[in-house]
């Protein structure tokens, strides 16, 4: 998803950016850089929270759901490159919405992040790009959505 140009693109098509499990360390060591709360940084603490157990800060969540999308993308490029394909480039995201943090990522806890293109717009206002929204997701090992929003891409069109 989105190393092929805006027209290659299908309104549905889903891609697996990847896993990850979240380790009681990292979680201690993102929180201490970047979210400093008790039920992040100390079992005991956290045990006593509204969570009931440690857990990830949800932007250890998305920082995680970043660099897989990152990742993935490589991927597919690469691919691309080797076959000989062109590939599209990418603009600048013009934002996100609906960011959503809907369960807790327990320590232990692996989450599964998904991108399921929701939309697609031509654009008049820049004819060499089109705008590609889509669902992020992260599932934990249980099925439950534990993260979520819609991120919205520029995408380069095919030239000609």
């Amino acid at each position: 998803m989105y190393a092929p140009f805006f027209e290659e693109i299908r309104v549905g098509e889903q891609a697996v950016l990847g896993s990850h499990t979240f380790t009681a360390q990292e979680i201690r060591a993102f929180a201490g850089r970047f979210d400093s709360q008790p039920f992040h940084m100390d079992e005991a603490r956290a045990r006593e929270s509204l969570f009931g157990a440690l857990c990830a800060s949800g932007w250890h969540t998305a920082a995680i759901c970043q660099r897989l999308a990152v990742a993935h993308r490589a991927g597919l490029v690469a691919e691309m490159e080797s076959a000989g394909r062109a590939v599209a480039e990418l603009g600048p995201s013009p934002g996100f919405r609906a960011l959503k943090w809907l369960r807790p990522v327990y320590a232990g806890d692996t989450v599964t992040f998904s991108n399921r293109v929701i939309g697609k717009t031509e654009l008049r206002s820049r004819p060499a790009w089109g705008l590609v929204t889509g669902l992020v997701e992260g599932r934990n090992q249980h099925g439950e959505t534990v993260f979520s929003y819609n991120g919205e891409l520029y995408l380069q069109r095919q030239p000609g």
